[in-house]
């Protein structure tokens, strides 16, 4: 099979576990979604050893802050999931074992996170996704995600960007000629800021 035939069965599978999680989240789910226009946020992404949230693990945290639309804070990070990183998203993400063998663990960084966000609402791109993985969280080890307020740049670009064949991250970061460093979590959220303050201004 050829490695771009794999690539696109493996983003199809992506794409069908992130629909089954957007139907799980909405069970499950402990944020409220908004799609207001805020000048102050956090855009979150988290790469994974996987897209099944509560199965799989988060292998990489992004997370920016903006005060008035500007980047003022950052963390990026990768975590130890202690568990084996499968090559397929090795191939994807370009995060290996031996980079993540030595991090923190999501229970050493998560306190950190949640400082972090504080009270302001999330931006995040296919929001269900990362919430899912935030909220899998929930509860574990006496950790409490906090209830916060979600904005998805997916819904905000389906509504202003009418041009586009699809609403896909790297799609979006093309059209808008983004330089777009995929499936890094805190390149996809350089990218998700400027989408989301494209839509917004």
């Amino acid at each position: 099979m050829s490695s771009n035939r794999k690539a696109a069965q493996l983003l199809q599978t992506k794409t069908d576990i992130q629909n089954w999680g957007a139907r799980r989240a909405s069970r499950v789910k402990k944020y409220k979604t908004t799609s207001r226009h805020v000048k102050d946020y956090i855009v979150l992404d988290f790469e994974t050893t996987g897209f099944r949230a509560g199965a799989d693990r988060i292998i990489q945290i992004g997370a920016l802050k903006y005060i008035n639309h500007e980047q003022i804070e950052f963390i990026n990070t990768f975590i130890n999931p202690e568990r084996h990183i499968p090559l397929t998203i090795t191939r994807l993400t370009g995060i290996s074992n031996e980079m993540v063998q030595w991090a923190p663990t999501i229970e050493q960084k998560i306190d950190e996170l949640i400082e972090f966000i504080d009270d302001l609402p999330i931006v995040a791109h296919n929001a269900s996704f990362d919430m899912g993985f935030l909220y899998a969280l929930d509860n574990l080890e006496g950790i409490e995600i906090p209830e916060y307020t979600v904005i998805d740049t997916v819904k905000l670009a389906r509504k202003v960007i009418t041009e586009t064949p699809n609403h896909k991250l790297g799609t979006l970061a093309k059209h808008l000629q983004l330089e777009h460093d995929a499936h890094d979590a805190i390149g996809d959220c350089l990218a998700t800021a400027a989408i989301y303050q494209y839509c917004t201004q």
